[in-house]
């Protein structure tokens, strides 16, 4: 059998040891398009601080590691799937063979039609490429332009203050991280980083970026101005799957739409991560989840599933970020946003950064959002993904959000 992953982030390097643990006398390759070792996105803000350098971010940091597991890693970008042939075609002519194929390409970032954004001083932070070159252009003081203030801008904007960067943040939503956390959660977040010498900048769109001597000046939708050594574009992202528009694989909202065992539209092509239109646990309904923890998921049971013939059924991942902005941990779980016709309570310490918010449909615990609070993240996952019925213990977590530990070891153990 000949295995190929197409990508080599987390989802792809799950797949691959996967598959070779289920079938050790198989081919499995993976086709990535850096030339670095397979590494991790998630880890970019810490090399940007010092914290690791570049092998850091490897994901398998043993020399030599793919090799001893048998697994081919090629460099190369897929341009287009024969799914007939079963061939992939790569932008360097060459030609891959395939049994079966796993699309974890990922996601890129979304460029914003904005006059200037291709200007030399404005970068994603995306790549260890752009790592390198984010800090090379960044020095004490330097005054710094983050466009957008989302989960991964969030993560970013720790990196850039920690290197001591004059930092301004500029978000079109009315808060920070508004698809993870509520108004009140981001409005105080928002504060938190003000508080830390961030100038954040909410409601706001760049309307232009253009040269101004050795820097550029940054224009608002408000009017405003903004001088900056560098721009960072953080504006969100979309799935990499444009290789496979010509190849049957039916594709919705830019990613490749997957059934419960994370085939694809066409046979023998599976996906898995940020390029998967997959299930949401808590709705039922099927969407792209671009977060770490699904994308390994998603690799482990696409791979079983390659190897045993769709015998393992994903039956959707929970919804779950936890974000740590300049020492501050914010989190959403499930159907954070609450639910028609559902009840929420919840608890805020505006003095001390702390905030919890729980969403309830019948006397179930659906989704919840908390701020300044890290001892709730597990039970809260547990108690929305182990769809208990809270009975009395809802109207208690009503009066009282903060029992959530003692709700958990009710339902689930009767204490």
């Amino acid at each position: 059998m000949n295995y190929l992953v197409i990508g080599a982030g987390p989802a792809g390097v799950v797949a691959a040891e996967t598959l070779r643990k289920l079938d050790p006398l198989a081919s499995v390759t993976i086709l990535g398009d850096e030339p670095d070792p397979p590494y991790s996105r998630m880890a970019i803000p810490y090399l940007l601080i010092d914290n690791i350098d570049e092998q850091g971010t490897y994901l398998r940091k043993e020399d030599g590691y793919f090799q001893s597991k048998n697994i081919n890693v090629v460099i190369g970008h897929a341009t287009s799937v024969d799914p007939a042939a079963k061939t992939v075609k790569t932008d360097g002519g060459d030609v891959l063979p395939y049994d079966k194929m796993l699309v974890a390409t990922g996601s890129r970032p979304i460029k914003p039609p904005v006059e200037g954004i291709d200007h030399e001083k404005v970068t994603t932070c995306w790549t260890l490429e752009d790592a390198r070159r984010i800090a090379g252009g960044i020095s004490e003081g330097a005054p710094v332009v983050l466009i957008g203030a989302g989960f991964i801008g969030c993560i970013i904007l720790e990196a850039l203050v920690s290197a001591g960067a004059n930092l301004t943040v500029i978000e079109m939503g009315n808060r920070m991280v508004p698809r993870m956390l509520d108004e009140k959660c981001g409005s105080l977040l928002e504060r938190w980083c003000t508080g830390k010498g961030v100038n954040v900048m909410t409601s706001t769109t760049v309307s232009s970026i253009e040269s101004e001597g050795q820097h550029v000046m940054v224009n608002t939708s408000d009017g405003n101005a903004v001088k900056a050594e560098l721009v960072i574009s953080a504006a969100g992202v979309k799935p990499n799957a444009d290789f496979l528009e010509s190849s049957g694989v039916r594709l919705v909202d830019g990613g490749v739409e997957v059934d419960n065992y994370m085939q694809s539209s066409v046979a023998d092509i599976f996906a898995a991560g940020d390029v998967a239109y997959s299930k949401d646990f808590s709705t039922g309904q099927f969407g792209i989840q671009a977060i770490q923890p699904t994308a390994v998921e998603h690799a482990r049971i696409a791979a079983n599933n390659m190897v045993n013939h769709c015998s393992v059924e994903h039956r959707g991942s929970i919804n779950m970020n936890v974000l740590d902005t300049i020492g501050l941990i914010s989190a959403s779980y499930g159907l954070w946003q609450g639910v028609e016709g559902g009840e929420s309570t919840e608890l805020l310490d505006e003095e001390n950064y702390s905030y919890i918010r729980l969403q309830f449909d019948g006397d179930q615990l659906v989704g919840a959002n908390t701020l300044g609070m890290t001892q709730h993240i597990g039970v809260l996952r547990g108690l929305i993904q182990g769809r208990f019925q809270l009975g009395e213990w809802k109207n208690r977590l009503r009066d009282n959000p903060l029992q959530v530990m003692e709700a958990y070891l009710a339902v689930t153990q009767g204490a």
